[in-house]
């Protein structure tokens, strides 16, 4: 039996934004809708007005042990609303939210219930009250019941319709799609799962990591305004402004923002860039403080009354602007004096200071033995970083960790063109690695003497490459363990560049993504040049991908997968548009969103018989919070999987993955102190 489902639930409002939490104690399941071919019917829990359904939770029950395919528009939410309100449920599941987001092929549109019926042209005719009862904090239970049955209804039966368009297209049209739907389902049931499950947190440990980065950040701040002020003088910089910030990088601020772009040509002559760079910008030029006249340095002036007596709030001074100081052009250059790298560079964004070009910035300081504008650059960095940090991961988790001390890790597949998790509450896929940024160290084990096991990958997006590219050059390295990543370095370095392994990992496979050495050093762009003459295949593969996706709007890989590019053309000069992302893809999608999951889903049954869990995936690596008595079996687990990682891969999508591809397992007290095992 296909049964249709949707829940309405209470929702609680944290950081003044409403949050859809299964595992807060205050919020409850209010009502259950469902239906079938033939029937469909609304259960009330949990309602402020209206009496609970008698044996409603039996009755909803009974229809879920009938059931064959559970179907809900995102049925993360659902299954896992099910699940902690005490139903059971282990079938085959069919989200339309994420049937609907692989018939996409990566063009991303909304994927609400209401914008995916309206796409179909189907019944969307619906007073969507909702919103307003939530700005006025009502809660769901407290809605007028009837009112709040008519949305259920109406969403079951949106979801019912919808789900009926999307298996017509996955029989017709879009059969080819039809595996990787059921492949994004599957992985979906054990996200849940991991979900429920949630990674423990030593609440000691956060709070010494929060001090750590607080005092840390107070530390670089005044160092930073140390630096600032003795290349601006007293000018008032304010660093989390960009342009700001660029003035003292560049010492120059555009005329014209608004004409930048038209200015500059890609490869044009450097005499002329630079020339035209001296033309459409001015010089930012140090400058010194006079007390100001008006308000002798107080910032403020204070006005009387008739009677003599001062008004409470004194006035902002409007000479100096209450900063007490008034500011005289010295003529003297301010800043570090960088000239832009190319004209591609202040083409796009003037004089950008983004977080890449910050770090390019750094990197050609250090080259040049400009230690003063390297160091500055680090502090902006790791300043920016810490800032990050604290707010996303530190705070972020302290705040969405339950009273259990477990943080529940929400992993989402709709969120990126390539199918590739993201993660939510906090995103747990941007966690820093390393210990200059030791988030990772607060995550443990639920039980005592316990251990967390990370199983990563070894150069998982270089090794798809090559096995898509059939490139001989790389898969013979492969084969005869070849450290790519030293490789890169001794290139770079060659190039009187020096570079250490782990810088040049950020170099390593950015050609596989469509990266290329414009507007990078000489030594950088030597590597990305000398990359495509070595590894031909995969240049070669390129190649064929732009072709393919000309001559037939999408791209297809091994697993399924496809991604459309509609708008996509043949420039005059030859190259294709769109080109980085038909790089990008294929590589990224096969890899993180269809391998991965894979294996994700293959060690998940293998753990079913133990209490070890799996706690989290990032990327190409899955951690498990491994029970002190199971150890050698979850080892056990992780070789049994790298023995049949080719047979895995070639069973489930019928192909020859003739690369061999490895699970390396570090384990440890933490998720941060893990050793290699």
């Amino acid at each position: 039996m296909r049964l249709i489902l949707d829940i309405e639930n209470n929702v609680i409002k944290r950081n003044d934004k409403l949050h859809l939490d299964p595992f807060e104690p205050e919020n409850s399941l209010v009502m259950v809708g469902m239906k079938t071919d033939n029937w469909e019917r609304i259960v009330t829990f949990d309602h402020a007005y209206a009496p609970p359904t008698p044996n409603g939770h039996a009755m909803v029950q009974e229809q879920l042990d009938k059931t064959t395919v559970l179907v809900c528009h995102n049925v993360a939410h659902d299954l896992i609303w099910l699940w902690e309100s005490g139903f059971k449920y282990d079938g085959i599941v069919f989200d339309t939210m994420l049937g609907e987001y692989v018939l996409q092929r990566g063009q991303k549109q909304p994927l609400s219930l209401e914008q995916c019926a309206e796409r179909y042209d189907l019944d969307n005719k619906k007073q969507d009250t909702m919103k307003s009862y939530f700005q006025r904090g009502i809660l769901v239970s407290e809605i007028p019941h009837q009112e709040l049955s008519d949305y259920l209804l109406h969403d079951i039966r949106a979801t019912y319709d919808l789900s009926n368009k999307i298996h017509q297209r996955l029989t017709n049209g879009d059969a080819d799609l039809m595996d990787t739907v059921t492949h994004t389902n599957m992985v979906a049931v054990c996200l849940c799962k991991i979900y429920q499950r949630g990674f423990s947190v030593d609440s000691k440990k956060l709070d010494e990591v929060r001090k750590e980065f607080e005092k840390e950040k107070v530390s670089i701040w005044n160092d930073l305004s140390q630096q600032v002020r003795d290349l601006m003088g007293d000018r008032p910089i304010n660093l989390n402004s960009p342009e700001q910030l660029s003035w003292v990088i560049y010492s120059r601020k555009p005329k014209d923002k608004s004409m930048w772009a038209n200015y500059f040509e890609p490869y044009m002559d450097k005499s002329l860039f630079n020339g035209l760079v001296d033309m459409h910008s001015n010089v930012v030029y140090k400058v010194t403080a006079n007390t100001c006249p008006t308000c002798k340095g107080r910032g403020k002036i204070t006005k009387v009354r008739k009677d003599g007596t001062p008004y409470k709030k004194p006035n902002k001074c409007t000479t100096c602007n209450e900063s007490g100081w008034v500011y005289k052009n010295r003529p003297q250059m301010a800043g570090l004096r960088f000239t832009p790298p190319s004209p591609k560079w202040v083409s796009a964004n003037g004089f950008s200071t983004n977080k890449v070009n910050l770090e390019i910035l750094e990197h050609h300081a250090k080259r040049t033995g400009n230690t003063k504008a390297e160091l500055f650059l680090k502090n902006v960095r790791r300043l920016s970083a810490l800032d990050t940090y604290l707010s996303s991961f530190v705070e972020g988790i302290s705040t969405y960790t339950k009273a259990d001390g477990k943080l529940h890790v929400r992993l989402l597949q709709h969120r990126t063109s390539t199918g590739r998790f993201s993660g939510a509450d906090p995103n747990m896929q941007n966690m820093p690695r390393g210990g200059t940024f030791p988030v990772k160290k607060i995550f443990v084990s639920r039980w005592e003497g316990g251990k967390i096991l990370e199983a990563d990958f070894a150069q998982l997006e270089f090794r798809t490459a090559a096995y898509l590219s059939q490139d001989e050059v790389a898969m013979q390295e492969i084969s005869e363990g070849f450290d790519v990543h030293s490789y890169t370095a001794q290139v770079i370095t060659n190039a009187g560049q020096p570079t250490s392994r782990q810088e040049a990992k950020a170099h390593t496979f950015a050609p596989l993504y469509g990266a290329t050495g414009f507007g990078r050093s000489e030594a950088e762009a030597m590597y990305y040049e000398q990359f495509g003459r070595k590894y031909k295949g995969v240049s070669d593969w390129h190649k064929q991908l732009g072709n393919e996706a000309v001559q037939t709007g999408r791209i297809r890989i091994p697993s399924g997968r496809s991604f459309a590019f509609p708008d996509v053309i043949r420039k005059n000069n030859g190259t294709v548009s769109h080109f980085t992302q038909i790089k990008n893809y294929p590589v990224q999608a096969f890899a993180t969103a269809d391998i991965v999951p894979l294996i994700l889903l293959t060690i998940d049954g293998m753990l079913e018989p133990l209490q070890s869990c799996i706690v989290n995936t990032v990327h190409d690596s899955i951690v498990i919070d491994v029970h002190p008595d199971e150890v050698d079996k979850v080892l056990q687990v992780v070789e049994s999987i790298n023995s049949n990682m080719k047979s895995i891969i070639d069973t489930r999508w019928d192909i020859d993955f003739n690369v061999p591809l490895k699970l390396d397992a570090k384990i440890g007290d933490n998720w941060l102190d893990t050793k290699d095992v």
